[in-house]
């Protein structure tokens, strides 16, 4: 998942523009100053907590004095000296954001949660008072009426549009009034955000189960009891296991367990995060967040948060998102019942008086995956070695575009565990560099996503090139042994890959092109997961740890037969979270009572049955109040559709076919946002994206 920790579309460039005194007076600060580095990555070996704070004071007051310079200019405004003299500015503010930002996720500490809260009110104020900026907006509207006479290109076209409108949706128009309590909201929002967040963590990294009794640990797998016994180990409980809420203990515990008590305790733990009326509780910060959302739309003129957020993206209004969210759900929650009936005989069969529950479903879902496919993830995860799995992708991405990616030792890193690498195009050319951050620590946020210390644009000649990075939450390697991983977690590690692969390949002249709609920013990731379990890929990389033996045909065909299991209640989990999503972002008026009687009410006027719960609800729901997803969590899905539908002309071209390869690099993941996402697809896929292949690909379809 794909991040933007500033809440403006025009993104500042990383030319820094510190003068020598401010240097001089700042001298041993390190963010401050030229990072004489490899590859100009962040010298993490030199930065400390405490540089942090004093760093974005001066980074702030450089910026205010380059947009002072170009709202005092006397010229007469013209694109150069007023849309890309704003684009080209605050390029040092824009550095220690990213470095900022990118540690609070991955490398988070007491400290830097405490200056969370005031830096990101610094940077609200900061940005607000450039975007209402009365004298600056004159000279940008100035711009925007003689647009057509200004023989544009299509990128500064574009840029001039993003940036008048940018503008606009950030308040320019309003009176004084109004903007001073715009500029309240967007301060509450962010602290309020920085506070939901730390709450979720502090949920999950308080929570635990701990077992002392060997005969509770039936069914788990030894990869798990040896994770479990060291996290007891850790904390001076040895001889004992401790069982958490972090993903990669939770989902494996809930598959396995044959503990029914101990996988209901664990599932309500889980699906009550935020939601204990204890010192970490979100319902009120949940609430209030929505109504200052709400306020600031309907002062922007917009009925509905979801309205103000949407009409940037390809889907245009929440009416069509929802629309394509609901041509799914019927489908998926009739295969959902169907596959709730097969485990309710099941259970029935052990115990009659029993009937399935939540907390039974991945449980008995494992069982009969086990007994239908005669398949588990401890049977795979041998052929799933992480160092393969990392060479098997960049093969498959090197066939695809003929890209080389190399690991670089010499570089500065924030944990000695983290891998650096380049990536290199066929002519040997610099595309991009990244890190790759993947294991669990208890001071990481949880999820995997994607994140970038430098962006891509060109300036005076020059195309800077990106710097990423990916960070996962994987489980760590036992003493002695590699780094396993299962399906899902293999899918992941192609799928953050996709979002590094078009941050590498963008050819935008300006950064503000490089945002992408968040309901297009999918599709370059989750079309690259479809290589990831297809046979033929498999078999390069798929090598048993212990002995090199390739995957066997047998289990590879029962990767494939079992591609719609369980495809039903997935299915429905995602979309019951992305219309909770959009339900609660086309309020129109405050939500006073309980917020999450709200949340059952919108669920059960769905039809969802109690057997299955939404995949994040409303106090551990990260991706719309703290992750930029606001109104916008149903993009997976139709980002699914693009690139299921994307797929199909692979599959019928051959899935390494390079003309292919290069017409998706140069009409999709070249582009960013320098066009309509739309018009960009129908250039790749010759007509508009249809939703049949997805509804096979999961085996929803009514023919299948």
């Amino acid at each position: 998942m794909k991040k933007s920790y500033l809440a403006i579309l025009f993104c500042m460039s990383l030319a820094i523009s510190c003068t020598q005194k401010n240097e001089k007076n700042l001298s041993d600060n390190p963010l401050l100053s030229e990072f004489k580095t490899p590859y100009d990555v962040p010298p993490f070996d030199k930065i400390k907590n405490e540089h942090f704070l004093p760093a974005f004071k001066e980074a702030i007051k450089l910026h205010d004095d380059e947009i002072k310079v170009i709202a005092s200019n006397k010229e007469t405004p013209t694109f150069k000296n007023t849309i890309e003299a704003i684009e080209y500015s605050g390029g040092l503010l824009e550095r220690i954001s990213c470095i900022f930002y990118c540690f609070i996720d991955a490398k988070t500490n007491d400290t830097l949660q405490k200056s969370a809260g005031e830096i990101g009110s610094m940077l609200s104020q900061h940005y607000d008072a450039i975007l209402m900026n009365k004298k600056l907006f004159e000279k940008v509207k100035s711009v925007y009426a003689s647009k057509e006479k200004l023989n544009l290109n299509v990128e500064q076209k574009r840029l001039l549009e993003k940036t008048y409108k940018n503008f606009i949706k950030s308040g320019a128009n309003l009176n004084e009034t109004q903007q001073k309590r715009l500029k309240e909201i967007n301060d509450e929002l962010s602290m309020l955000s920085q506070k939901y967040g730390d709450n979720v963590l502090r949920e999950i990294n308080g929570f635990k189960i701990v077992i002392d009794k060997k005969e509770d640990l039936a069914g788990l797998p030894q990869s798990l009891i040896n994770d479990a016994a060291q996290a007891a180990k850790d904390a001076k409980m040895e001889g004992k296991w401790i069982i958490g809420l972090q993903n990669p203990v939770y989902t494996p515990f809930m598959k396995y367990s044959e503990k029914r008590n101990l996988r209901e305790k664990l599932f309500k733990a889980y699906t009550n995060k935020g939601n204990n009326n204890n010192e970490n509780d979100n319902k009120e910060i949940a609430k209030k967040m929505l109504s200052l959302k709400l306020e600031k739309a309907k002062m922007l003129g917009y009925k509905t948060y979801a309205e103000y957020i949407i009409e940037d993206n390809m889907a245009k209004t929440p009416e069509k998102a929802i629309t394509f969210l609901m041509n799914l759900w019927t489908p998926a929650l009739e295969n959902a019942k169907e596959e709730l009936e097969v485990y309710n005989k099941m259970i029935k069969k052990e115990n009659k008086n029993l009937k399935i529950e939540p907390w039974d479903i991945r449980f008995y879902a494992e069982k009969l995956r086990k007994e239908k496919y005669n398949i588990n993830d401890e049977q795979l995860k041998p052929y799933f070695e992480i160092e393969k799995v990392k060479q098997g992708m960049f093969n498959v991405l090197n066939k695809l575009y003929g890209i080389k990616i190399k690991e670089i030792a010499d570089v500065p890193k924030y944990e000695p565990e983290i891998c650096f690498y380049e990536i290199r195009d066929a002519n040997d050319s610099l595309i991009s560099t990244f890190y790759l951050d993947l294991f669990y620590r208890p001071n990481k946020k949880p999820g995997e996503w994607m994140n970038n210390y430098k962006s891509q644009y060109k300036k005076d000649g020059k195309n800077i090139r990106p710097i990423c990075t990916v960070t996962a939450n994987y489980s760590r390697p036992q003493k002695g042994e590699p780094a396993l991983l299962t399906l899902s977690e293999v899918k992941s590690v192609y799928h953050e890959m996709g979002h590094v692969i078009q941050c590498s390949f963008l050819q935008c002249s300006y950064i503000s092109l490089a945002t992408i709609p968040r309901d297009f920013v999918e599709l370059p990731s989750q079309i690259l997961e479809n290589w990831a379990l297809y046979p033929d890929v498999l078999k390069l990389y798929a090598k048993h740890y212990k002995t090199g033996t390739t995957i066997p045909d047998s289990l590879i065909k029962k990767i494939t037969d079992f591609q719609f299991f369980n495809q039903g209640i997935t299915t429905t989990e995602y979309l019951a979270a992305s219309l909770l999503d959009m339900y609660l972002h086309t309020i129109t008026e405050p939500i006073t009572g309980d917020i999450m009687k709200f949340e059952a009410d919108k669920l059960n006027a769905l039809g969802l049955i109690p057997e299955i719960r939404t995949r994040f609800r409303c106090t551990y729901f990260n991706h719309i109040f703290t992750s930029g997803y606001s109104a916008g969590y149903y993009s997976y899905t139709w980002s699914a559709m693009l690139d299921s539908d994307a797929f199909e002309l692979f599959l019928k071209n051959g899935i390494f076919d390079r003309k292919t390869g290069e017409s998706f690099r140069k009409n999709i993941l070249e582009m960013g946002n320098i066009e309509e996402p739309m018009v960009l697809y129908k250039r790749f896929r010759g007509s508009e994206p249809d939703i049949t292949p997805l509804l096979k690909k999961r085996g929803l379809d009514k023919g299948k």
